[in-house]
């Protein structure tokens, strides 16, 4: 049975949508897992440097084009979600989409920060150590999964998704408080407890790996199809997207009380 998880991507439904039990001439591999998930990655790298220059060069496209990535990006992750064996298409224009909505906003965070006359995503400003964090975390969350040092029992699992759920319910408050003016304080305060919730929640974003691993991993043996690589390599792409936004927010909290 597939493991509970915070993760939409990785919901049970999606799974059994898979058609296991039927024969199929290629399954799915960890190997292709890994790849897939590393070609997703740099076509979100790739467009994410295309409007990290537009921000910096004051191009006027940059706001169409980051609203527009949002929009095409939320609508085919859901078609993913809903239709994995589509996953081979759906998953590749989700990435560029979100490539453009993190460049832009990765270049309003290193903006808002500090001083660049570069724009390079290799300088040595907030984005540069939000990403370099991320990977961190992700190695490390990976390293801990591998040698079993953290299990995902039924009650971590149960935690994990109770405190996403909690998270999520709270950033849409915040966004529909937004269209009234006001917001939820502590969500934007570089206070103490500010800071504290957003440590919080970067708690629970790479926690939510342990279960992707899981997921990934119990999938593998169970012989998913082929195309279930894209799958998962989408799910996985959405938690590393969610821990590197959360990682902006907090590092720029920090430098706001600079």
């Amino acid at each position: 049975m597939l493991e509970k998880t915070s993760n939409p991507a990785f919901t049970s439904e999606a799974f059994n949508n898979a058609s296991y039990g039927y024969a199929v001439s290629n399954t799915m591999t960890l190997k292709g897992t890994i790849n897939k998930s590393l070609t997703l990655l740099a076509l979100i790298f790739t467009a994410a440097i295309l409007t990290w220059k537009m921000t910096f060069s004051g191009n006027a496209l940059v706001t169409p084009l980051m609203i527009g990535g949002l929009i095409v990006g939320t609508i085919f992750s859901f078609i993913t979600i809903f239709k994995p064996e589509k996953a081979k298409f759906t998953s590749i224009i989700y990435a560029i989409s979100e490539g453009l909505v993190l460049g832009a906003i990765s270049a309003f965070y290193e903006l808002a920060t500090a001083e660049s006359e570069s724009g390079s995503l290799l300088g040595n400003g907030i984005v540069f150590n939000a990403v370099m964090l991320t990977i961190g975390v992700f190695f490390v969350m990976f390293y801990l999964y591998k040698n079993r040092i953290i299990q995902p029992t039924q009650k971590f699992m149960l935690g994990i998704i109770a405190a996403t759920g909690a998270i999520a319910i709270v950033y849409l408050v915040d966004i529909v408080m937004g269209f009234f003016g006001s917001s939820v304080g502590f969500l934007h305060s570089n206070g103490i407890v500010g800071i504290g919730i957003s440590l919080i929640i970067v708690a629970v974003a790479a926690l939510n790996f342990i279960l992707d691993f899981k997921n990934v991993e119990d999938s593998i043996s169970r012989g998913a199809p082929e195309y279930m690589e894209w799958y998962c390599a989408f799910g996985m792409m959405t938690t590393l997207v969610w821990l590197y936004l959360e990682m902006l927010r907090l590092l720029a909290k920090f430098s706001s009380r600079d």
